[in-house]
């Protein structure tokens, strides 16, 4: 994980003191173009992470974190949706069918310790290719089959001899974390089924969209009372404690899959789940002290987010966006968040002398963090706020233009077993995966800026 104070951190920061003065990405939150014209950057800046469009390297691949592969293509899917800018289509459809594995995003050169909430976001990025008429590629799996394909291979580890059901955190018996239940894990499946049950009106998917979000109801996971969010519940303790971490990301994912159930039935118990999630998601996560604009508020303030924990304010603005979309009484609530959020993070981006974004958007400035999460992050709330074009509209259907085409039985056999190894212990709380910012990329920019200040 990247270490905040550590010599890196402050490696990067002295390089940058001594690199040319840019200023922030200037938007008018008014002028859609302002809005491009920054998304552009930021996405560009992401791109400059990505390594598997080049020569000998592997499409769609970050070894050290493999997941977030698929929040840089989900990034970059609502970039095209909202911009209509194709230039990085083409590193989209590759990474993402590369790392498809037997049309379940279990690829073999990474399932082997991959956790139930890193292939879910797989998942949901293919959903989204499919509900946004992202083309399919040719002779290659369609968005919707790779989505079917994850919704089936995870519905097949559904753990009903512990606590009544529910997804573990990580596939296998010899992963830390497998005696662990998790929100996210089990907030992605019940979006994912939420959202094929609306696209495809299959039954089967709306059934399980109830199934797994009736037995978080009956876990500490999620309390349709108060609307609290748990991070994570132990099988050990019969999943009555709970890991009462407050991450957006978690309510993020449970939220929208509430969005599109009520979307779909126009069922008060879902527009009240919708309302009640929002409210402490506005609340929590958009503090008035920080005007409004977004904040992981767990970490931000002592400075100590990790990767995966940098990119959950993108993933909730992205769907926050969607949320906005489906169920429109919530439009005028969720907009001005995102608008406020928009111009801190585009304010951010002033770092490097390259409009590198940092973390802290309420701080309107740069804050000498580096790295592909920030770009992401940023460019996610920068393309959100460009759901005003949206408006009126929303996700497609296979009934209202949606043309990915359906596999029902895809997925292949991904191994996984409920085993008889004793899981190792826990310490960490939930994550997606893992990344290490390595000194390859001081290096890296320091050659950059010695270029620059060369050449300037």
């Amino acid at each position: 994980m990247r270490m905040p104070h550590g010599g890196l951190h402050w490696a990067v920061v002295s390089l940058a003191g001594i690199a040319r003065v840019v200023q922030s990405l200037s938007i008018d939150i008014n002028d859609l173009e302002s809005i491009k014209n920054a998304a552009s950057q930021t996405a560009y800046g992401s791109m400059l992470w990505y390594k598997g469009n080049e020569t000998g390297q592997i499409p769609g691949a970050f070894p050290d974190k493999w997941w977030e592969g698929s929040a840089l293509f989900l990034s970059l899917l609502y970039y095209w949706h909202y911009t209509g800018d194709t230039t990085y289509n083409a590193e989209v459809s590759q990474g993402m069918i590369w790392q498809a594995g037997s049309g379940d995003y279990m690829p073999a050169n990474y399932s082997s310790y991959l956790g139930n909430d890193d292939q879910g976001f797989w998942g949901i990025a293919a959903m989204t290719a499919a509900e946004i008429n992202f083309p399919d590629v040719a002779n290659g799996y369609s968005w919707l089959s790779l989505a079917q394909g994850v919704f089936n291979t995870q519905v097949a580890r559904w753990d009903s001899a512990n606590c009544g059901g529910g997804l573990r955190w990580q596939i296998f018996p010899y992963q830390a974390g497998y005696a662990m239940k998790n929100a996210i894990s089990n907030a992605l499946l019940f979006q994912l089924a939420a959202r094929l049950a609306r696209y495809t009106g299959n039954q089967t998917y709306t059934q399980w969209a109830d199934k797994v979000w009736d037995w978080s109801a009956s876990t500490p996971l999620l309390n349709n009372k108060t609307w609290n969010v748990a991070d994570s519940t132990d099988i050990q303790g019969g999943c009555k404690a709970q890991g009462n971490n407050q991450w957006s990301y978690n309510y993020g994912a449970y939220l929208v899959g509430a969005a599109y159930m009520y979307n779909m039935t126009e069922k008060g118990t879902w527009k009240t789940a919708v309302d009640g999630l929002l409210g402490v998601v506005l609340n929590t996560f958009f503090p008035q002290d920080f005007n409004y604009i977004m904040s992981e508020v767990l970490c931000e303030p002592n400075e100590v987010c990790n990767n995966n924990e940098i990119l959950f304010k993108g993933l909730v603005t992205g769907w926050l966006a969607f949320v906005a979309l489906l169920v429109p009484s919530t439009y005028d609530q969720i907009l001005p968040k995102l608008q406020a959020s928009a111009q801190g993070a585009a304010a951010s981006c002033s770092g490097m002398g390259n409009n590198t974004c940092g973390v802290r958007w309420h701080e309107s400035k740069w804050d000498g963090w580096v790295g592909m999460e920030e770009q992401i992050s940023a460019t996610d709330v920068l393309s959100s706020v460009l759901v005003t074009q949206k408006k009126g509209g929303g996700p497609l259907t296979s009934s209202t233009g949606g043309t990915s085409s359906s596999d029902p039985n895809a997925g292949g056999n991904d191994g996984s077993a409920s085993g008889k190894t004793k899981p190792k212990p826990i310490t960490t709380g939930d994550k997606a995966g893992a990344g290490i910012l390595t000194i390859v990329f001081v290096g890296l920019w320091a050659g950059l800026i010695a270029f620059m200040l060369i050449g300037a």
